[in-house]
């Protein structure tokens, strides 16, 4: 005679056990998530009715009279997409050339021998206590003394001085002592067996660097690329240094445009929309390669 299967409530238990975890998680989550929903609701209505609403529910709330009237008053007040273009433009190159410089300085000072590397490597780590803006005055002097190389035509003609240029807001900030050291443990983390049979093969450092390193990195890279997007001093939030030294307009990140709507008439509306359009691409990214992320920063704290 057949019996009747008891259904097993054991695989149960363990999530009655910790879904109060999450509770604190969640209202913590909705805590960090409640500016950028105001920021985005606000955006969509009017001066008078974001004040209004400030001390009610209704300011987190896509309810009242409702207009995109803010977006259109951001491009009429400042050239939105010439900023948008400067910031993806300097931004990428940093991160691609951070990249690359920061993981051969990495891979130089944990995979070679070399004399005075640990002296390097100590005061490579030693920069990391010295904020930006200290340094931020005095690096304006140097770069503002350097030989520029400008081309009419096939002429090139020479000048001095870096500032209102790309370069300015791009090479500085290539080097990083935090990456170089980031890399530098990631890579230390491989078996050097795999270095001595590569050289055994006849293989360079750079094709060791390139064909063996690069490949086994990605966790590395990927956690390297995103914090320079994110905290870089030059990148997408850059605004102290493209203020000091990028004059001109047309070479602008978005971030110093935040300046254009409290020099006459402050409209809040237009404010948030404006930071609207800018957190966008931060918040795509985020969303696209959060896993990624993730999974970068935990794979690279275990294995640093």
């Amino acid at each position: 005679m057949a019996t009747a299967i008891k259904p097993d409530t054991d695989d149960k238990r363990p999530i009655r056990r910790t879904w109060p975890r999450y509770i604190p998680m969640v209202v913590l989550a909705l805590f960090f998530l409640f500016p950028i929903v105001f920021m985005f609701v606000s955006a969509f209505k009017t001066d008078s009715a974001i004040f209004a609403d400030l001390r009610s529910p209704r300011a987190f709330l896509p309810i009242g009279e409702l207009s995109f009237a803010n977006f259109v008053g951001v491009f009429d007040r400042v050239p939105v997409l010439r900023f948008l273009f400067n910031s993806v433009f300097i931004t990428t190159a940093i991160v691609g050339l951070g990249l690359i410089v920061n993981s051969m300085c990495g891979f130089a000072l944990s995979r070679m021998k070399w004399r005075g590397q640990k002296i390097i490597f100590a005061i490579i780590i030693a920069t990391l206590i010295v904020p930006f803006e200290t340094v931020a005055i005095p690096l304006v002097y140097w770069v503002a003394q350097l030989p520029s190389v400008e081309f009419n035509g096939l002429m090139p003609t020479y000048s001095q001085g870096w500032l209102n240029t790309y370069h300015v807001q791009i090479l500085p900030f290539v080097a990083n002592a935090f990456f170089i050291f980031l890399f530098a443990q990631y890579f230390k983390s491989i078996p050097r067996e795999l270095d001595e049979a590569a050289r055994v093969d006849g293989a360079s450092w750079f094709q060791i660097y390139w064909k063996l390193i690069v490949p086994l990195s990605g966790p590395v890279f990927a956690t390297a690329a995103i914090l320079t997007f994110v905290s870089s001093p030059g990148a997408w939030n850059a605004y102290l240094w493209p203020l000091m030294v990028a004059q001109q307009e047309e070479l602008r990140p978005v971030m110093v445009g935040m300046q254009y709507f409290f020099q006459l008439d402050t409209a809040w509306g237009e404010i948030m929309a404006y930071t609207s359009i800018i957190t966008l691409p931060v918040l795509l990214l985020f969303l696209c390669f959060q896993r990624a992320f993730v999974n970068s920063i935990a794979s690279t704290g275990m294995k640093g």
